[in-house]
């Protein structure tokens, strides 16, 4: 392999058998070193060896006779509560760039894990707006991002997560699993959900009972994602069992997949959000719930100048504009700080 050959951050991650999001765990870490090449960020092939070495010459000197293996890793549910081990955390590592010569000023990396555009954009504007941090974005569901940041693995999160029995989104799940750390909730952005089906409904759904319909097959989200609780909270509430749902065990990774394989007529049904609706042809959605999509921060001093500087992007007429131009945003609210611990 030459030594001018270069990782992505998915690359990365096949190659060490690992999560991306603990590829960025070792990057904010200092463990992996890194730089970006326009909004990707990429790893030297040596600095991937050198990294290989030190982890064996580190597990070699560290590893007694006769020593207890691992634990294993946390389980990923979808339903409440759940128990997760002990956190370790990490602060944000202040790296600095080398120069040709001249000291450059420290950066902070910032984890933002979610899926929707809406962070792509908000890191777009925190990367102009503090020049000293640089906004590394990492894709998961709402559930697995809180426990990301729980393993201290993120920085931000984004959450869409519906508790059936109160009607109440994400503070619910937030408690549980953010026990015993300070962090705040501030309000992104407002969207609907509900079902995809095909062009003309012909199986004529309207509800979250017509999903008991016989012969109806389901296109269904990943374990951990918001759409995933979504569904399995409504399939509670009315009593219908999920192992009677042809297709609940075929999972997509995203709003699109999901209504691309709806309009392709590789299912019946598919729940995600309604702006995927509008992308894909051959589609109709059937709107069902307005649900809260909010950012959950760690309150640490050393977080403190970023978090203002995320507040004020929320909050500001730019940010706010750019949103307005997707289609199904409701910002009533966005900026506002909803939870604070």
């Amino acid at each position: 392999m030459s030594e001018n050959t270069s990782y992505t951050t998915e690359e990365i991650a096949r190659l060490l058998k690992i999560s991306k999001l603990k590829v960025y765990d070792l990057i904010k870490k200092g463990e992996l070193p890194s730089y970006r090449v326009g909004k990707q960020m990429r790893v030297d092939h040596s600095d991937l060896e050198a990294y290989k070495q030190n982890s064996r010459s580190t597990s070699a000197s560290a590893a007694p006779q006769g020593a207890s293996a691992p634990s294993a890793p946390v389980p990923l549910q979808t339903g409440m509560p759940f128990v997760l081990p002990p956190a370790t955390f990490s602060p944000p590592l202040h790296l600095t760039q080398p120069g040709a010569g001249t000291a450059k000023a420290a950066v902070t990396n910032i984890v933002i894990t979610g899926q929707d555009m809406s962070l792509d954009i908000l890191a777009t504007h925190l990367e102009r707006s503090l020049p000293s941090s640089r906004p590394l974005r990492s894709y998961a569901g709402s559930l697995d991002s809180l426990i990301s940041m729980y393993n201290g693995e993120s920085d931000i999160v984004s959450t869409h997560l519906l508790d059936g029995d109160t009607g109440e989104y994400n503070l619910p799940y937030i408690r549980k699993v953010l026990v015993g750390f300070p962090y705040l909730v501030v309000h992104m952005l407002t969207r609907s959900a509900g079902i995809y089906v095909r062009q003309g409904n012909p199986r004529n759904i309207r509800g979250w009972a017509d999903l008991q319909q016989p012969g109806l097959k389901l296109i269904n989200r990943e374990r951990g994602s918001g759409v995933r609780v979504l569904l399995d909270e409504q399939l509670r509430l009315h009593g219908i069992p999920a192992a009677k749902l042809s297709g609940y065990g075929t999972e997509e990774n995203s709003h699109l997949a999901v209504a691309g394989r709806v309009a392709r007529g590789e299912a019946d049904v598919g729940i995600g959000i309604e702006k995927a609706a509008k992308i894909i042809e051959g589609l109709e959605f059937i709107p069902l719930i307005q649900e809260r999509y909010d950012l959950v921060m760690l309150k640490k001093p050393e977080n403190e100048q970023w978090i203002g500087a995320v507040l004020d992007i929320l909050r500001s007429p730019a940010f706010k504009n750019e949103l307005h131009t997707i289609h199904s945003y409701d910002l009533t609210g966005t900026g506002e700080i909803i939870y604070e611990t």
